[in-house]
């Protein structure tokens, strides 16, 4: 093996790990999954059928991700919080045909608690905050927190808050990379500061 999986962990054959990927206590790893390479998989994750996930993704305790779920390269996705796979679940009516796929892009980051209700993309650079309740497609280098999530800014690619100037120029505090606003949209230029 190319990877780690710690003794309690179930890694059930069919599913494809990448080298050097750590999963630990009592995860369970289904055989249609596959999951990339320098990947870290928190205690007590459930990783479904026909989920995918990129190189460099950080999942932490307790998540649980369905059937639909595509899980791009550098993606954080923190403690505790929840996919969905279906708009309307009843225990009594099986809507397994109606699983709506999610996709959180490149170096998205979705804080501790939140929820992504299913159907939706979440941008690349994106930052979800803490307890966040996503209903809708949300932005590449968005902001968003509350229930339901609104946008309230935006962030750069370290994950430090954006502040445009007039110009709608704005400088990441931590890098120096520059960024420019337009047409409701976030670019990030080839300048540094």
């Amino acid at each position: 093996m190319d990877y780690y999986a710690h003794p309690t962990a179930v890694i059930d054959e069919g599913s494809r790990i990448g080298k050097n990927t750590r999963i630990w206590h009592f995860s369970h790893v289904m055989p249609g999954a596959i999951i990339g390479e320098d990947c870290n998989i928190g205690q007590n994750v459930f990783i479904a059928n026909g989920v995918i996930i990129g190189n460099g993704v950080k999942i932490q305790n307790n998540v649980s991700l369905y059937d639909g779920v595509i899980v791009e390269d550098d993606v954080f996705l923190g403690p505790s919080m929840v996919f969905t796979n279906v708009i309307n679940p009843r225990s009594f009516i099986e809507r397994k045909t109606e699983y709506l796929p999610t996709r959180i892009c490149k170096g998205a980051t979705i804080g501790a608690n939140a929820t992504i209700i299913c159907g939706n993309t979440i941008g690349s650079y994106s930052f979800i905050g803490a307890g966040a309740v996503v209903t809708h497609n949300v932005d590449d280098f968005a902001l968003v927190k509350g229930t339901p999530a609104r946008q309230t800014g935006w962030v750069s690619r370290n994950g430090n808050k954006l502040d445009f100037n007039q110009e709608n120029v704005a400088v990441c505090p931590e890098s120096g990379q520059v960024y420019r606003l337009g047409n409701g949209k976030i670019y990030q230029t080839e300048e540094k500061i």
